[in-house]
């Protein structure tokens, strides 16, 4: 499998774990929660879209978790909820790069 197919698998489903994960949660209206997830969607599809398409000099789960800690840190400083953001985007970037790893 290519890389770019692969990234755009993991993009895809990375997008809909966070959609699914923020889908209960309160907001005070329906566009801010629309955006929100829409954001988030975003964002989590191209860590997934890149961690496959990124070669650091390194394992690609360490890679994987360093792009996912790194992108995710401005969302989490915006948003102040860093634990959740920062948590969910490093884990999420080592088990794509660990996936990265056994199939490209």
């Amino acid at each position: 499998m290519s890389s770019v197919t692969l990234g755009l698998i993991c993009g895809l489903v990375f997008g809909l774990i966070d959609v699914a994960v923020m889908a209960p949660m309160k907001f005070e209206d329906k566009r801010r929660k629309s955006e929100a997830i829409s954001a988030a969607f975003i964002e989590r599809f191209m860590l997934g879209f890149l961690i496959p398409n990124v070669s650091l000099d390194m394992h690609q789960a360490i890679s994987g978790a360093l792009l996912g800690l790194g992108l995710s840190v401005p969302t989490a400083i915006i948003t102040r909820a860093y634990l959740p953001i920062i948590g969910i985007g490093a884990s999420g970037g080592l088990v794509i790069g660990f996936i990265t790893h056994a199939v490209v």
